[in-house]
């Protein structure tokens, strides 16, 4: 049969053949399809016409279809569009927490010489505003960034003001551990609308110990009451970190964040930054996030079947990639890489970061990823000789080990982990943890949809409207 092959790439998972094309659209068949799609024995059946229309193969050299392949393809990687959206504004390291995995080098609450000064609060929202992103996301982050509500404040003016003449959609968000929030920091969030991003490890005993203070649980869920009240319940949301004890508690973790009327989790792992570094045996760590992580989304799903919404939102990030045509700018998952094209981190002593796990390696002594100063013209700082040698590595389409992987479109690059992890921004995926991790969940969701379609993919949906 004369037809012509289209690019894509195929896997072998739970005794079937997954095939994947440019644009992420998977087609599972049985084992030994792809043997006969290359040797051109195809019968000319429903197999047949769905790798046709489904950009597979095609019967013409140059498919007639060619326009909507080229859409499909703009519309993925429509995040590099508008450039740097997301904004992150190290207000300070000073922090009255003393979490057991802090990966942000976080200091003690009277600390000095480690918070953002004014001079460079306002220099960074000057910067911002080059990025020629429509939507522009300033997040403060910390440390603790409540501690110094006054900088918050004089960020937001700072941008508002600029923003009378940019006619940009601005978004704020607020990250903290909800343990200081005042009536003058929530009197702020009120008023412009900030988001809260919070953290909750999960029920008192192991949040407290995480967090390396007894009366920590107490302090957020009050926290996260008195915001909700303020500000709305859908303005606040948490984010989960799975600390090695926490390995050992997954349904009490999802179970507390249910109870608490979260429509969702973020199953996070550890990154291997700040304290977290510390962890002697990444590769056991990563064995058993996996295991982790299965038995809290079969958890998840039996809570979807009992009929009460709750979303695993980092399978909601993958599923969107999976089954719609849509892009989603989850900056972690991103090909080219999120660094740089979607966000930029202003640290607190004034220099600009690729990401924020740049900094983080930053306050270990290693700078490799600093970009530039606030007071530096932004040209320098995002199309200088560092970016363009960081931008030879951040598109997994061209990198060894992922550009023959089937998942890849479901995945990301991530020079700054390679870097962190290998010594090495280009990476070697054979040993790569976050490789391993990735693909074991992205395997794991793929399985389900073969196995169990029927099952989970009306939750699936649901979760994607």
């Amino acid at each position: 049969m004369e037809y012509h092959l289209l690019p894509f790439d195929f896997t072998r998972i739970a005794g079937q053949e997954v095939l994947v094309n440019e644009f992420g659209d998977m087609f599972v068949a049985p084992m030994g399809t792809v043997d006969k799609i290359v040797n051109r024995t195809l019968e000319k059946d429903d197999v047949y016409k769905s790798l046709v229309a489904n950009f597979f193969i095609s019967e013409q050299q140059v498919p007639a279809t060619l326009d909507i392949a080229a859409a499909r393809l703009r519309e993925k990687k429509s995040f590099l569009d508008d450039f740097t959206a997301l904004h992150i504004f190290v207000v300070t390291l000073q922090c009255n927490q003393n979490c057991v995995y802090c990966q942000a080098s976080s200091r003690k609450e009277d600390s000095v010489h480690c918070t953002m000064s004014e001079e460079t609060m306002a220099r960074s929202v000057e910067l911002m505003f080059r990025s020629p992103a429509p939507v522009l996301t300033m997040e403060f982050q910390g440390g603790e960034p409540s501690l110094h509500p006054e900088l918050i404040r004089l960020g937001i003016e700072k941008a508002e003001e600029l923003n009378k003449s940019e006619g940009r959609v601005m978004r704020y968000v607020l990250c903290t551990n909800c343990v200081h929030l005042t009536d003058e920091m929530l009197d702020i969030c009120k008023q412009y609308g900030v988001m809260i991003s919070t953290s909750l490890d999960g029920p008192e005993f192991l949040h407290n110990s995480n967090r390396g203070k007894t009366d920590s649980y107490q302090k957020v869920i009050a926290g996260i009451a008195k915001a909700r009240e303020v500000l709305g319940v859908d303005m606040v949301s948490p984010l989960q970190t799975t600390s090695v004890r926490a390995l050992q508690y997954p349904i009490e973790i999802v179970d507390e964040y249910v109870d608490l009327g979260f429509k969702g989790i973020f199953l996070r792992a550890l990154n291997p930054y700040g304290l977290a570094t510390y962890n002697q045996d990444w590769d056991k760590y990563v064995d058993d996030f996996v295991v982790f992580y299965k038995k809290a989304f079969e958890h998840i799903l039996d809570i979807n079947k009992r009929g009460t919404f709750f979303m695993e939102e980092f399978a909601v990030i993958v599923l969107r990639k999976m089954l719609t045509p849509f892009c989603t700018g989850f900056v972690d998952l991103q090909s080219p890489a999120g660094i740089i094209n979607s966000v930029l981190v202003y640290n607190y002593d004034g220099y600009v970061y690729a990401s924020d796990e740049s900094r983080m390696l930053a306050e270990n002594g290693d700078f490799t990823f600093r970009i530039g100063n606030v007071n530096d013209k932004y040209e320098d700082i995002v199309y200088g000789p560092k970016v363009q040698r960081i931008a030879q590595l951040w598109a997994n389409e061209t990198l060894a080990g992922c550009s023959d992987c089937a998942l890849r479109n479901y995945c990301g690059a991530d020079p700054v982990r390679n870097y962190s992890t290998q010594g090495d921004p280009y990476g070697h995926r054979p040993t790569s943890m976050l490789c391993k991790k990735n693909k074991a969940i992205i395997e794991y969701l793929i399985t389900l949809l073969i196995e169990r379609k029927e099952e989970v993919l009306p939750i699936f949906k649901r979760w994607l409207l």
